[in-house]
């Protein structure tokens, strides 16, 4: 699921929404209020019940072989066991929003945000099976027991990375 071009999506558990109004969430690291979404490149991102803590790793242009090799050359996102029978039973879905209404956010841009209360252009619809989006986009998905390892893993390489959700991870071994 991503979105179409011109576009940008919101996923969320809850398919009854109408209208998103800009806020602040109570863990967000900036003080200002947004309505927050994704492009195409990042919606994999999302591709997970709410919380559920994952660590994101992919090649760069700077990627040494070595550390391609973590990889075995595709795109990982790996969860914790315990997190996939909620992967595998969540109904997730998405909401399409006109981009135009949003600006990147992050340096480099990891989202979309929007300043003013945005309306989908339809109702949200069902993702579907999310181990099946997972393989039909050639990303590799990772069960481990802690995702701490991994993620110390890539952060010492020259991966890209992202940490979602590690509050809800297990404690560091």
């Amino acid at each position: 699921m991503r979105p179409e071009p011109g576009q940008v999506l919101h996923f969320s558990e809850n398919p009854g929404l109408t209208a998103f109004v800009p806020h602040v969430a109570a863990t967000a690291q900036q003080p200002e209020a947004y309505v927050w979404a994704v492009d195409a490149e990042h919606a994999p991102s999302y591709w997970f019940p709410r919380d559920c803590p994952r660590v994101l790793a992919w090649p760069r242009a700077e990627t040494t072989d070595a550390d391609r090799r973590l990889l075995s050359g595709a795109r990982v996102h790996a969860i914790e066991y315990g997190w996939l029978p909620a992967l595998r039973s969540v109904r997730l879905y998405a909401y399409r929003f006109d981009a135009e209404a949003f600006e990147p956010f992050g340096a480099p841009p990891y989202a979309m945000v929007a300043t003013r209360p945005v309306t989908p252009l339809g109702p949200a619809e069902p993702v579907g099976d999310l181990l099946a989006l997972h393989e039909a986009a050639g990303i590799q998905l990772r069960l481990v027991a802690n995702l701490w390892a991994f993620m110390d893993e890539v952060a010492a390489s020259t991966l890209g990375f992202s940490g979602i959700r590690l509050r809800y991870a297990a404690p560091r071994k």
